[in-house]
C-alpha cells in the first residue's frame, strides 16, 4: 500500500464556519431588548436548533463548485426555519413578555450578518484559489470522448473552483494500464480521480475503487451516453438493498411544498386586493364597451396530477365557439382592440391570482395548456406529462426563455417541456423570484409572441 494522502486545511472551513455562525446568533441576541426571563436556556435552545436545522437542509454542504444562487437558496431556507423555533419558544417556555417585535429585529439582523459572511467566504475563498493559488486539488481523468474533455476545458478555465488538471489517461491508448495511472497518481500528489464509466470494465471500475479506498483518493465518475446516468437521482435503502429514484422533485418536499404555498398566499393576495381591486372595474367598463360578453373567459385546463380545473382570464377576443380548440395566432380576428393590449402586457392573465389562491395554480411553474391540446402533447412529446408533477403557474421558466405563446413547430413545445422539466428538478424559491422578475420585465419591453 501506497503512502497516505496528507490533510488539507480546508478540512477546518466547516468547523469554522459553524463556530462564527453560532457566535453571530448567540451574541445578536445581546443588540435588542429582547426581554428575556431564561437567558442560557435560550442560547443553548438556539444553537442546538440551528445546528439541527443545517444538518436537515445540509446548510453547510457547499463545495467549491456549488453555485452562488444554491448558497442565497440555503440561508433563506435556514433563516425562515430558525425563525419559525425562536418565534416557537415564546409558547414553548411560556415567556409572553418577550418582545415579538424586537426579536423580528434580532432576526432580520442575524439573517443580514450571516448573508454577509457567508457570502464573504465564498468570495474570498473563489479569489484565494484563482489569484493565490491555494485551496488547490490536483486531478486526473481517465477516458477521452466529449464529457471528459469538456471536463476538462472546465479544469482549465475555472480557476476559482481550485482544481489544478494534471493528466489524461486515453483507454485507448497501446500502453494504457491502470497500474501506470496508480504509478502517477501517486507520484504527483493527486487528490481527485475522475473517469468515464463508458470506457472501463466492471473489473476495472472495482480495481480503480479498490485503489482510491486504500490510498485516501477521492474518485468521481463522469456518466456515460446512456440519459439516466444525467438524470438528477435520489438514493435511498430498502433495508440492504440501494434504489435509485429516477427524479428527485423537490416541491415533494413539505417544508419546499410550505414555503412555495406561503409565498404564492402572499403574492396572490397582494395583487388581488392592491392591483386587481380596482383595475378589474376598469377593465371591465373597457371590454364591455368594446364588445359583447363576459368580462371574464373562462377555460378548463389540466394542472397538479392532470386534474382539470378552471382557469380564469380577462377576455380579450370576441365570444366564438373555436376559443376551447384553437389558440391565438398572429393576426388573430379574434382579438379585439383592447384585447390586444392587455395580451401583449399580459395583464389578461392577472385574474389567475384567483386560481393561484384558491390553490389550483401557482405564481410560477410550466403553464397550462387547453385540454385539446394537452391530450394532444401527452400522446406526441415525450416526457410531456412530468409537467403535471406540480401546480401549473401563471408564468414559468419556459416563458421567459423564449417559449411562450402559440407553438408554431415542434421545436417549440418540445423546448418548452424541457425548460419545464428543468424548473420542476431543480425548484428553489429562488428560481421563483428570478422568473417573476424577469416576467416582469418582458411585460415592460413588450415580446414578440405576446399576441
Amino acid at each position: 500500500m501506497s503512502t497516505f494522502k496528507q490533510g488539507r486545511y480546508s478540512g477546518f472551513i466547516r468547523p469554522i464556519s459553524y463556530l462564527v455562525d453560532l457566535t453571530i446568533i448567540n451574541g445578536a441576541v445581546y443588540f435588542f431588548d429582547i426581554n428575556l426571563i431564561l437567558v442560557y436556556p435560550f442560547h443553548l435552545y438556539i444553537s442546538l436548533l440551528w445546528v439541527a436545522i443545517a444538518f436537515y437542509i445540509r446548510f453547510y454542504e457547499v463545495y467549491r463548485f456549488t453555485r452562488i444562487i444554491q448558497i442565497i437558496s440555503l440561508l433563506f431556507k435556514q433563516i425562515i426555519l430558525f425563525s419559525v423555533i425562536v418565534y416557537a419558544y415564546i409558547g414553548f417556555f411560556k415567556e409572553p413578555s418577550i418582545s415579538r417585535f424586537n426579536l423580528g429585529q434580532y432576526l432580520i439582523t442575524v439573517f443580514i450578518i450571516l448573508t454577509f459572511f457567508k457570502l464573504l467566504l465564498y468570495f474570498l475563498l473563489n479569489k484565494y484559489r484563482s489569484v493565490l493559488g491555494g485551496n488547490i486539488r490536483n486531478v486526473v481523468v481517465i477516458g477521452d470522448n466529449k464529457k471528459t474533455r469538456q471536463l476538462i476545458k472546465t479544469f482549465n478555465t475555472r480557476s476559482d473552483f481550485g482544481y489544478s488538471y494534471k493528466q489524461k489517461f486515453d483507454v485507448n491508448d497501446h500502453d494504457f494500464s491502470l497500474d501506470k495511472c496508480y504509478n502517477y497518481i501517486i507520484e504527483n500528489d493527486i487528490d481527485e480521480i475522475y473517469f468515464s464509466v463508458a470506457e472501463l470494465s466492471n473489473k476495472q471500475i472495482n480495481n480503480l475503487i479498490d485503489f482510491a479506498d486504500n490510498n485516501l483518493r477521492e474518485l468521481k465518475f463522469i456518466p456515460d451516453n446512456k440519459d439516466i446516468y444525467s438524470k438528477k437521482l435520489k438514493y435511498q435503502y430498502y433495508e440492504y438493498t440501494p434504489i435509485l429514484s429516477l427524479r428527485n422533485i423537490p416541491l415533494q418536499e413539505p417544508i419546499n411544498k410550505f414555503i412555495k404555498r406561503l409565498f404564492d398566499i402572499l403574492l396572490s393576495s397582494f395583487i388581488i386586493v392592491f392591483v386587481l381591486s380596482w383595475l378589474t372595474p376598469i377593465l371591465a367598463i373597457l371590454i364591455k364597451l368594446e364588445s359583447k360578453g363576459p368580462v371574464f373567459f373562462k377555460q378548463t385546463r389540466n394542472g397538479f396530477n392532470y386534474e382539470e380545473f378552471d382557469c380564469y382570464k380577462f377576455r380579450s377576443m370576441t365570444p366564438n365557439k373555436d376559443a376551447h380548440l384553437h389558440q391565438a395566432t398572429k393576426g388573430d380576428q379574434r382579438i379585439t382592440e383592447m384585447g390586444a393590449f392587455i395580451r401583449k402586457t399580459s395583464i389578461d392573465e392577472l385574474p389567475q391570482f384567483f386560481n393561484v389562491l384558491f390553490g389550483d395554480m401557482s405564481v410560477v411553474g410550466p403553464r397550462p395548456h387547453m385540454v385539446s391540446h394537452t391530450n394532444k402533447y401527452a400522446r406526441s412529446v415525450d416526457k410531456f406529462m412530468v409537467r403535471h408533477f406540480v401546480k401549473p403557474g401563471i408564468t414559468g421558466l419556459a416563458q421567459v426563455s423564449g417559449y411562450r405563446g402559440e407553438i408554431e413547430e415542434d421545436k417549440d413545445i418540445i423546448n418548452r417541456v424541457k425548460y419545464d422539466i428543468f424548473y420542476v428538478e431543480n425548484w428553489s424559491i429562488l428560481l421563483d423570484l428570478k422568473v417573476i422578475v424577469q416576467t416582469f420585465l418582458n411585460a415592460l419591453k413588450g415580446e414578440e409572441k405576446a399576441y
